[in-house]
Order: structure tokens, then C-alpha cells, then sequence
């Protein structure tokens, strides 16, 4: 992530995550982000097909010339830049990924700038990931942004990033995170509130060659 809204905003976030998957959206206290609130969104996960948006800043809702309240995030795009969008969506609500977008915008009048788009997920009233924060920035604020309404929008990249890195699930009885497998075997071992990754190794092997 570029934009230094994003950054601070993961900080935030990741502060509040600790060693869990996600934080839940009712530690998320708008105080501690004041500063960036214009740029920043709540959505609510309805479906797999549907995201949408609870919340959203006032510099988001002018700088494209509409009320994001209510509108679901993949209506925002074309279909295979949707498709994208929704399957990257999909990797956060179910490993506790980050996503990041850079998006070029555009207006009907040929002028464009590009936004950097953080999705960070959020653990609502369920075991699940079914809440995000998220940040929409634009890359230059050029003199003539909330002036015209940016209708056209276009997927330039997307990334996912794995805070802890590896992918994470939730363990619905704790509420921690559950290491998915990886190329090497591991279990794990859990003690009270901790929990670790114990790798076969030499010695706890019986060589019969």
C-alpha cells in the first residue's frame, strides 16, 4: 500500500488485531482515526455477491459524485474486474487477508486520476468475517476532483497481503487463529491462551533405513 491514509489505517487495524484474525468492528473507535474518516468506509458482507456499503467518508462520496450508502462495491465495476474484486473479498473474509486495489477513475469528460482502495477485515456479532474498514484514496488530489462525477472505474492491480504471513481461519471455539497448512506438516498445540506450531522434526522420528 502507497497512500499514507492506507498505512495508518492498517496500523490501526493491526494494532487492534493482536494475534487474531480480525478485531472486532465494535473495538474499531472513530477517535483513533478522526483524522481520516473522509477517506475511510464500513461494509457489510450480505452475500459473496454482495457487499455493501454501510458507511462511507464525505471526500469518498464527492470524489466519485455519488451516496455509497447502501451500493454494493462490486456494482461499482465491470463484470471480470467484479469477478476479481469479489474472489479477492472472498480470500479475507475466509483467511483474514488484506486486500489492496489500485483502481483508475474516470469521468465521462475524459478526465481520470487513480484511487488506492485498503479493504481490512472486521469480526461483527459472529464467528465470521462478515465486516470490513476500508480506506478510498486518490494517488494526486488534482483541482478539479469532486467537481465532476467519476462513473467509469477500472482495476489497474490488486494484492492481497497476509498481516501474520500465512494464511489465518478462525477457530470458532477460541475466536484465535488457526494456522493453515503449509508445505511442511505442523500441528497444533494449544496451552491455556497460546497456541504454536510444532514441526516434525529429526529426532522425533524413528529412522527405520
Amino acid at each position: 500500500m502507497q497512500e499514507s491514509v492506507s498505512q495508518a489505517l492498517y496500523s490501526y487495524w493491526n494494532d487492534l488485531r493482536g494475534d487474531r484474525i480480525a478485531p472486532k468492528r465494535f473495538e474499531i473507535e472513530p477517535s483513533c482515526i478522526s483524522g481520516h474518516l473522509p477517506d475511510t468506509f464500513i461494509l457489510e458482507r450480505i452475500a459473496p455477491a454482495t457487499l455493501r456499503f454501510r458507511l462511507a467518508g464525505t471526500r469518498i462520496c464527492e470524489a466519485f459524485g455519488i451516496d455509497f450508502r447502501g451500493v454494493n462495491l462490486f456494482q461499482l465495476f465491470g463484470d471480470a474486474d467484479a469477478r476479481i474484486v469479489q474472489q479477492q473479498i472472498a480470500l479475507s473474509a475466509s483467511d483474514g487477508a488484506v486486500c489492496v486495489f489500485r483502481i483508475m477513475a474516470g469521468s465521462a469528460s475524459g478526465l481520470s486520476t487513480e484511487f488506492e482502495l485498503l479493504i481490512l477485515p472486521m469480526i461483527h456479532t459472529r464467528d465470521t468475517i462478515d465486516r470490513f474498514l476500508g480506506a478510498f484514496v486518490p494517488s494526486n488530489k488534482p483541482n478539479w476532483l469532486g467537481t465532476v462525477a467519476l462513473t467509469q472505474r477500472k482495476l489497474i492491480s490488486h494484492e492481497i497481503v497476509y498481516p501474520d504471513g500465512l494464511p489465518l481461519a478462525v477457530d470458532p471455539e477460541r475466536h484465535v487463529p488457526t494456522l493453515m497448512p503449509t508445505i511442511r506438516e505442523a500441528r497444533i498445540v494449544r496451552s491455556d491462551r497460546r497456541q504454536f506450531r510444532v514441526y516434525e522434526g529429526g529426532l522425533s522420528r524413528v529412522d527405520n533405513e
